[in-house]
């Protein structure tokens, strides 16, 4: 035995070494979590070409207008004049793509491809164009030179197709345009569809969004035994437009631990040496796959659900893989650096030197031997080994063109759920109550059809009732207390999440797949989404465009909590103007109902679910409010979208009105009515005409808007000449926009929030922004007392008594904290031995 060295304390004592950071460099031969060779020499030869195929595609939709095959020298003249599109991100989503297809083969899987970093069409194109979707649908673009061409010239070019995937993109629910809605989405189609796995491709960029961070949350509520899966590749070639990105910039460890945190299984693949990635990753998307299936056979086999860490892919390759490393005689990076993020040489028109290397970057990609040896199609034999067939083409997925597969909502009859109105405005009910009844029934008849969404307002917006057939959605851990109230199921239905872009995307995700759904939520929030609605929107106008695209279920937002109730949360709570928002939009395309009381809100909501292809926004308050139509007369008035209420009007029908009092919303209808009844008190023989609108888009011409109506018919309600006080449940300057051009249109003063508010009682709030009985009756009053109206030297004192009864009221609210009875008891005056009651109530 050899002598034992002996250390001494003035020795320096040997120091343990820390580990060395694993490498965040996109370069080098790969490194991957999950080792292994799965492919055959010849299968990575064949995966080599297949890259390289689409990378070519993808150069030449950038590039070319003629020439698309470079049998001839590249010229300027085979340029398009104005180059557009995204190079950078392609060839990631090319090599996770193809992969994936390997084993859709293998595993007869059923896959959609998600395309998260913005501009990442020319990825999911050039798959479209090789597993020959794209010619299917566009017979133009065939399989040959001359339909390669067209291929080419249409990407970002007028009259041809965005660089996003758009509406008009094979494959595709999700156009990217707007970064941070992928996984939602992703989320939102793997509900309810259990053989379903989303491969769902995550910029670094898009990672940095707000949406997109939280959207990782959404496995919490994904059911092994209901739902599909969803398999993110977190996509990190580094750089933003001209920035580098974060998690391209963290730490290994500390990248894995977010992820682990998140509740993920993160696989890495990192590198650029193709033929060693091209193993990593089909190893790597294999295992991924089998973890997926294993999860869901455990949990169906036993029926008990959990919630397993799902894996994520996290790629680590440079930007713009596979071109050249610099540029412009050396000097600047190109591959691996943000130059390659949109058009990587951006001066080959002028610049001699660009345009020999582009010339040279494409002939790298062999579209001689690739395309130009078969006609300018893809081998045949290269296809068929590597390309899935039918609807397992992801291209082709009918999941992505989801009016397809949609079924038809079975449908209670709302009319059972009618609320009694044997006299208008005599009884208080909760209309959101009532309807959560139906909403419960609807539920209860579509258990894997249906889902109610919202950011923890179910309970708070009156909805509860739901609860009776449907739990939320919780896949978290279980305290004791739960039970008591809590709601809570791994089986439920209703979807909730504090982030109101996540549960849009769900939503969104969940209607482009074929499914139907609301989404409920406080009106001062929906701001939250404006963003995402106004996407949507965008991509159904699309849709609408492309013969292909059947139609979707609607997109239904249901708004609560609404501005006028909004007493006791104060200001921040107060803001009606998503109203704005969605009347910017397309005519085609979008709907706005304000329903007075609880049974139109039946009619209302009964329409909108059974809709297809619209963005519907209903706004009706949570809080019990008088009644106002039978449901009859509900039914009748919400098939017009507006109408007179003789009920309420003090003329005939037939009769020239003197005043016009019009109101849209619940709550500023019935302040409407109070201040008819206040100005029938001083004014007995006043000519007052009702009008009520449920439908907005009835005010705006039938030359904008398909619901609109024509100047005759405006007239023939709001008169051509007498004075229309319009209270109005949202900011007053979106009705004198939507009139805007029509007859007596200056006849009208609009009454609305004006953005003045504080922890006000709900009349204290009214009188703030002009909304309230007494200050509608004097301005009725105001208006018909000028030189030749009918109350012309006789309105200045019934003025001031309006004026003191306001200021009474007003401050009996302030120094009580409520607002008086007779305000909050109000109702419509009864008939005794006439129409009109001496009894003021």
């Amino acid at each position: 035995m050899g002598e034992q060295q002996v250390i001494s304390p003035e020795q320096p004592q040997p120091q343990p070494q820390p580990p060395q950071p694993k490498s965040i460099s996109p370069y080098g031969p790969a490194r991957s979590t999950v080792q292994g060779t799965p492919l055959t020499k010849e299968e990575v030869e064949q995966y080599n070409d297949f890259f390289k195929a689409s990378l070519y595609l993808s150069l030449g939709m950038i590039y070319l207008r003629s020439n698309p095959l470079l049998a001839a020298p590249l010229e300027k003249s085979h340029f398009k004049a104005r180059l557009l599109g995204h190079f950078g991100s392609a060839p990631g989503q090319i090599f996770t793509y193809m992969h994936f297809n390997r084993l859709i083969k293998k595993y007869d899987l059923d896959a959609i491809f998600i395309s998260g970093p913005g501009h990442g069409a020319p990825a999911v194109l050039s798959q479209a164009y090789l597993e020959g979707t794209y010619s299917e649908v566009y017979p133009e673009c065939s399989e040959d030179e001359e339909g390669l061409r067209k291929f080419f010239k249409q990407f970002s070019f007028p009259g041809g197709i965005g660089s996003h995937a758009t509406p008009e993109t094979p494959g595709s629910l999700h156009e990217g345009g707007e970064l941070g809605y992928s996984i939602s989405h992703a989320f939102g189609a793997v509900f309810d569809n259990p053989d379903l796995i989303a491969v769902t491709m995550v910029g670094d960029g898009e990672a940095e969004t707000g949406p997109l961070a939280t959207s990782w949350h959404s496995t919490k509520f994904l059911n092994p035994i209901t739902d599909g899966a969803v398999l993110p590749i977190l996509h990190l070639n580094g750089y933003k437009i001209n920035n580098p990105t974060i998690l391209a910039r963290i730490s290994h460890d500390e990248l894995e631990s977010l992820f682990k945190g998140y509740g993920y299984q993160p696989y890495f693949v990192e590198g650029d040496d193709v033929e060693t990635m091209h193993q990593a990753m089909a190893a790597t998307l294999e295992h991924c796959v089998l973890e997926i299936r294993k999860f869901q056979q455990q949990a169906r086999s036993t029926g008990k659900a959990f919630r397993p860490m799902w894996p994520v892919v996290i790629l680590r390759s440079p930007k713009g893989w596979t071109g050249p490393r610099k540029i412009n005689s050396g000097k600047d990076f190109l591959e691996g650096y943000w130059r390659s993020h949109q058009v990587p040489l951006t001066d080959v028109h002028k610049n001699p030197e660009q345009l020999a290397l582009l010339e040279s970057w494409m002939k790298s990609y062999e579209p001689d031997r690739l395309f130009a040896a078969n006609g300018g199609k893809l081998s045949s034999s290269l296809r068929q080994s590597l390309c899935p067939t039918g609807n397992r083409r992801m291209s082709a997925n009918p999941v992505a063109n989801g009016g397809i597969l949609q079924k038809p909502l079975r449908m209670p009859d709302f009319r059972d759920y009618a609320l009694p109105v044997e006299h208008p405005a005599e009884t208080l009910s909760g209309s959101m109550t009532n309807m959560a009844g139906f909403l419960r029934d609807i539920m209860s008849l579509n258990p894997n059809n249906f889902r109610l969404f919202g950011p923890d307002e179910t309970e708070s917006n009156k909805l509860g009732t739901v609860y009776e057939v449907a739990k939320k959605v919780w896949m978290g851990e279980y305290f004791d207390e739960d039970i008591n109230g809590g709601n809570l199921a791994m089986e439920g239905r209703v979807m909730e999440m504090l982030s109101e872009h996540t549960c849009e995307g769900w939503l969104e995700g969940y209607l482009l797949s074929g499914r139907h759904g609301l989404l409920n939520s406080y009106e001062p929030f929906i701001h939250v989404i404006d963003s995402m609605v106004n996407q949507h929107c965008k991509w159904l106008e699309k849709s609408l465009e492309v013969p292909w695209r059947h139609p979707i279920p609607s997109l239904n937002i249901l708004l609560t909590a609404v501005v006028w109730r909004q007493d006791h949360n104060g200001f921040t709570h107060q803001d009606p103007g998503f109203l704005d928002v969605v009347a910017n939009k397309s005519p085609e395309v979008v709907r706005i109902y304000l329903p007075p009381d609880g049974n139109c809100l039946l009619s209302v909501t009964n329409h909108c679910l059974r809709s297809q292809n619209y963005v519907n926004v209903i706004v009706a308050d949570k809080q019990p409010h008088l009644q106002f139509l039978s449901m009859p007369d509900a039914i009748l008035h919400c098939t017009k979208g507006i109408g007179i209420w003789p009920a309420f009007s003090s003329c005939p029908v037939s009769s020239s009105p003197d005043l016009v009092m019009a109101s849209c919303g619940d709550i500023s209808t019935q302040e409407s009515l109070a201040a008819i009844s206040l100005l029938l008190d001083h004014f007995p023989t006043l000519k007052i005409r009702c009008v009520n609108v449920v439908d907005l888009f009835k005010l705006i011409s039938h030359e904008e808007h398909p619901h609109g109506l024509t100047n005759a018919e405006y007239g023939a309600l709001f008169t051509e000449d007498k004075p229309v006080v319009f209270n109005f449940h949202s900011y007053p300057w979106l009705v004198y926009r939507l009139t805007h051009g029509r007859p007596n249109a200056g006849g009208m003063v609009v009454k609305g929030y004006r953005e003045k508010g504080n922890i006000d009682t709900p009349l204290e709030l009214a009188i703030r922004n002009g909304t309230d009985r007494w200050s509608l009756a004097m301005e009725a009053v105001e208006r018909l007392s000028g030189k030749g109206g009918v109350l012309e030297g006789r309105g200045g004192g019934v003025r001031e008594v309006l004026r003191d009864e306001q200021l009474r009221c007003q401050q009996r609210a302030f120094e009580e904290g409520v607002d008086p009875a007779e305000v909050t008891g109000w109702a419509w005056p009864r008939e005794r031995g006439g129409l009109w009651s001496e009894r003021r109530h």
